[in-house]
């Protein structure tokens, strides 16, 4: 559950009374407001949480509908939250963190980057302390370990400095980073946990050993399967042949934390995945984190020097999302947000979960019958139409990141499969990341600071994202910025491609004291895999021609306040309107929809269950229409700048009208829209005269 901060929310009595009476709540209902798509899951989500965690959580008994509003939330069990809750309180204050003790204040901080307040947290430094420490066996048990992991990396290390001195270190590099990724093969799963996040963390390791470690995503040892057997009869209670018609002896796939079988149930005659989690992982899991902790207590100034914050702080959050990945219950928690969020998308194919057959160590999934998408030559055999895939491949992924802003961190070739009858099928949701509303925000003005070409703003961007420690100077970073995009900008939309982008900003990061926040480099990873698939499937596809009519559809169509004001800052630079830009952002609008439209998932057998699901055949305007004629009648500096747009240079512009009005001759309904304006002309008529009679009173 996230709850997402807001500087300026009009409802903020939304708690119950015990929560409103405590003065820190009071301070923090100020602040916060339920993101839409948590407002449609609470009730569920509080309800399976007090199931698992036996918090006491109880739903509101004056609503019957599954829809929460701000005010039917009801009486929860605050002292849970005491902590995690703390950061949230500062937003009202002076912005800086609040200390609650050593042990949480880089959760804290982690919590305050990401603008939202987790109420259930399996991690922190106190209870991983509690479980290790817990028995002397455990304590001896830790100490062997710590010899162990001290003595691997103390020779490792040792190598590279020997290799320094002796001046091979260049040279011997490919060397070295084979090395490295065998020895923490070696140290076991926490260790290629922690491999598989550096090789996406350009601001901690070198790219030659971030390459060498992206080899961990694939080619992890499997455990013995009669193992993996006893742990699914043992999670589900029965034989294997009580519930499972047949089983695969051999595992499908292996990953770090646990693997796969395939199955068929005896009751249905379906067939299922099964998600086995490694047998006793959760001590090592904790083991090694301890240790991870205490290591880098002893590394914060170099960190603090070299990434602008402490090294216990990328441990919390390596630490935080590895227990997250753990818990099976939660990861079909995530299974059925993506179904719900991707319930009116015929073009994604979400597996079903099964929860009666599912537990913490153990994950039953409706079976993907797809092709990989390492397979160009099979996804060509089977009739699919590979620019149409991709199209819709990177629309699914574009919407999990700026629409939902819950998205999979893992799409490797492994994990997404294209199916016959041309729709996108994703599997394995252990690793996915949540940004806030206000996270989204920020990305997007990123997005419209690039196009406007302000720099200086886009680097004020990284520090209010968590690259940069608050108070960093951003002046010597800004020219660095403005050479990357630039160098990008020349080559042109054909030739760019975020690996190139991304090969630059690589060296931004190692070079200045910027870090890559956990979810970001998510983002990041998640955006090049599913570039690198496009690629691999069609190797003169780009990524922006798909990217770009999708982001232009949601600037001139959603409804979103903030996506309102950030397309009025893409429509004027300057001051002065500009038109082409205009032009443009509807042509690639409309090129987004037809291709979506088009797309032959919606054919055949598709069409038929699509009537259910809403698909979308012109570029719906109705709503930015009327929001625009309001603007324009309430705002009195937009209705300046329109009507000097109308008259630049001393001449009407009308051409430039007539123009745009081309472009959404076939795409607008105008009786229809003329409806919706005048119905809504009541509404703007209180407003304006509210507007006029505040002018009136502040002049007096």
């Amino acid at each position: 559950m996230e709850l997402t901060v807001s500087t300026n929310h009009p409802n903020n009595n939304f708690l119950s009374p015990r929560w409103n009476s405590n003065p820190i709540r009071q301070t923090i209902n100020k602040s916060l407001h339920f993101s839409q798509p948590i407002q449609k899951k609470l009730r569920r989500r509080i309800s399976n949480l007090a199931a698992a965690n036996n918090t006491g959580y109880r739903t509101g008994s004056n609503s019957k509908s599954d829809k929460i509003n701000n005010n039917t939330l009801a009486t929860t069990r605050t002292s849970s939250l005491e902590t995690e809750t703390e950061t949230v309180a500062m937003a009202a204050g002076n912005g800086k963190p609040r200390s609650a003790g050593n042990g949480n204040t880089a959760l804290e901080q982690l919590d305050f980057e990401r603008g939202v307040c987790i109420p259930f947290r399996k991690y922190s430094p106190q209870t991983v302390r509690d479980k290790v420490l817990e028995s002397r066996g455990a304590i001896l048990s830790l100490i062997g370990r710590g010899v162990e992991i001290v003595w691997k990396l103390g020779l490792y290390w040792s190598t590279l400095v020997y290799d320094y001195f002796v001046g091979r270190d260049e040279e011997v590099v490919p060397f070295r980073a084979s090395q490295l990724r065998n020895l923490l093969c070696d140290l076991g799963p926490s260790f290629i946990k922690a491999g598989q996040v550096l090789a996406n963390r350009p601001d901690i390791i070198r790219e030659d050993y971030m390459n060498e470690l992206c080899i961990l995503q694939d080619d992890v040892p499997p455990f013995p399967d009669q193992v993996a057997f006893n742990i699914i009869e043992e999670e589900l209670g029965q034989p294997l042949e009580a519930v499972f018609s047949k089983i695969s002896s051999q595992t499908i796939a292996a990953a770090s934390l646990g693997q796969v079988y395939r199955a068929t149930l005896r009751a249905s005659g379906e067939d299922v995945a099964i998600k086995v989690q490694r047998p006793e992982i959760e001590p090592i899991i904790y083991r090694d984190l301890f240790l991870f902790r205490t290591l880098a207590s002893f590394l914060n100034g170099i960190s603090l020097q070299k990434l602008g914050c402490n090294a216990e702080l990328i441990v919390d959050e390596f630490g935080e999302k590895l227990l997250e990945e753990l818990d099976y219950t939660l990861e079909a928690r995530n299974i059925e947000d993506f179904l719900e969020n991707f319930k009116d998308d015929p073009t994604v194919k979400i597996p079903g979960v099964y929860r009666q057959l599912s537990g913490s160590h153990v994950l039953v999934m409706e079976w993907i019958d797809g092709i990989r998408c390492t397979d160009p030559q099979a996804i060509k055999e089977a009739g699919i139409d590979i620019d149409g895939f991709l199209t819709v491949g990177v629309s699914a992924a574009l919407r999990q990141l700026l629409e939902f802003g819950l998205f999979h961190g893992d799409p490797h070739p492994g994990n997404v499969f294209a199916l016959r009858d041309g729709r996108i099928a994703y599997v394995d949701f252990g690793n996915v990341a949540v940004l806030s509303q206000q996270n989204k925000q920020i990305l997007i003005d990123a997005v419209v600071h690039a196009v406007n070409e302000d720099y200086a703003e886009m680097a004020n961007d990284f520090t209010r994202l968590g690259f940069l420690a608050s108070g960093t100077d951003v002046s010597p970073i800004i020219p660095a910025l403005e050479a990357i995009w630039q160098n990008s900008l020349e080559k042109g939309l054909a030739d760019f491609n975020f690996r190139s982008v991304t090969g630059k900003f690589n060296q931004l990061v190692y070079n200045y004291p910027i870090r890559i926040p956990e979810r970001f480099s998510l983002v990041i990873r998640s955006l090049l895999t599913q570039e690198g698939i496009c690629l691999t499937l069609e190797p003169d596809f780009k990524f922006l021609e798909v990217a770009y009519p999708y982001v232009a559809k949601r600037l001139l169509t959603d409804p979103n306040p903030a996506l309102r004001e950030r397309l009025i800052q893409v429509l004027f630079k300057d001051g002065v309107f500009q038109w082409k830009r205009l032009e443009n952002l509807i042509v690639l609008a409309k090129e987004n929809v037809a291709k979506m439209s088009s797309n032959p998932a919606l054919r055949g057998e598709s069409r038929q269950r699509s009537k259910q699901w809403r698909i979308e055949r012109k570029l719906d305007l109705t709503d930015t229409i009327k929001d625009g004629a309001r603007l324009f009648l309430l705002d009195a500096g937009i209705r300046r700048q329109l009507l000097l747009a109308l008259t630049e240079d001393s001449k009407l512009h009308i051409q430039e009208l007539i123009d745009v009005y081309r472009l959404l001759e076939d795409q607008i309904d105008i009786p229809s829209v003329a409806l919706e304006v005048a119905q809504d002309l009541p509404s703007v008529a209180r407003d304006v005269m509210l507007s006029w009679s505040a002018s009136v009173l502040s002049d007096r």
